[in-house]
């Protein structure tokens, strides 16, 4: 049996009451924190029901609410779908052997993750209606999309650097040990597992171009967030508004969540066989055969 590098000591009987007592401490003032909160918005008449009831009815759904989750899960979706491409291929551009390239890819990815996504949006808004791209109606749309896909994308890349220089150099060796080229070894050896360890990190990277394309409410693009201040402003009950869309917010983004865990769990189980035996890894692979 296999045993696995341990991180930190476990804890003690001392330690897991001490973690015990931290944790009701935490409880407690987060609670208090809400107390407070809720007692604030009573004392301002935002708790009373004629201001909630709105929120209840068909019309506000069907005119604001769900449009504008559904635009917001389009521009998000069309964003991770570009970001991911982009990422792909720019880190592994500055992974290529070939100086030009990476310096081409070092260059766009540091440029793009430097400037503020917002800025980005204006700048691409602007250019895209002066020449007329995409119609009219699609500006905004296009702005937001093109934005997060640069910015999250660069971001991405560097993930994708970063996860392959943190894999053991005898992956790469036994690869080539094989006969396979540089560029193959980085595609079918290094590039797999390095998506798998930076999961984690990739799934932070999709909540935020999710949360990140509220932004496109600076533009003309109608999305959840725009469209919960629209009801703020037609009903007259903006804090009760707000805080429905916070809340369609988490559910957007503990689904995105949940969906990630899913293919981290799919990609995991494509290193065993049947009947769970772990596949025989390639020669100079590090093997963990630890009685």
């Amino acid at each position: 049996m296999s045993t696995q590098n341990v991180l930190f000591d476990a804890p003690g009987p001392k330690a897991r009451v001490r973690h015990l007592v931290l944790t009701f401490i935490g409880g407690v003032f987060v609670f208090g924190i809400a107390f407070l909160v809720l007692r604030k918005l009573e004392q301002q008449g935002q708790l009373e029901g004629s201001l909630w009831s709105p929120l209840a009815t068909s019309d506000v759904w069907t005119e604001y609410l769900v449009p504008g989750l559904w635009s917001t899960i389009k521009a998000a979706a069309v964003s991770i779908v570009g970001a991911v491409a982009f990422g792909l291929v720019f880190g592994t551009g500055r992974l290529s052997h070939l100086a030009p390239v990476r310096w081409v890819c070092g260059v766009v990815v540091e440029f793009f993750r430097a400037v503020p996504v917002l800025l980005m949006m204006y700048f691409g808004f602007y250019f895209i209606a002066a020449r007329d791209l995409f119609g009219a109606e699609n500006y905004a749309f296009a702005a937001t999309v093109i934005a997060l896909t640069l910015y999250n994308g660069s971001v991405i890349a560097e993930l994708v650097r970063s996860g392959v220089f943190g894999l053991p150099k005898g992956q790469r060796e036994a690869g080539l040990s094989v006969g396979l080229t540089r560029s193959q070894s980085l595609r079918s050896i290094e590039l797999p597992q390095a998506l798998t360890a930076m999961l984690p990190a990739l799934v932070s990277q999709l909540v935020v171009i999710l949360k990140d394309s509220a932004l496109g409410s600076a533009l003309p693009y109608i999305e959840l967030l725009s469209q919960v201040k629209n009801v703020g402003t037609a009903y007259g009950n903006v804090i009760p508004a707000y805080i429905v869309g916070a809340i369609l917010f988490i559910l957007l983004n503990y689904g995105l969540t949940l969906i990630a865990g899913r293919i981290e769990r799919r990609i995991n189980k494509r290193g065993k066989t049947a009947g769970g035996a772990t596949a025989v890894p390639l020669p100079g692979a590090v093997v963990d055969d630890t009685i």
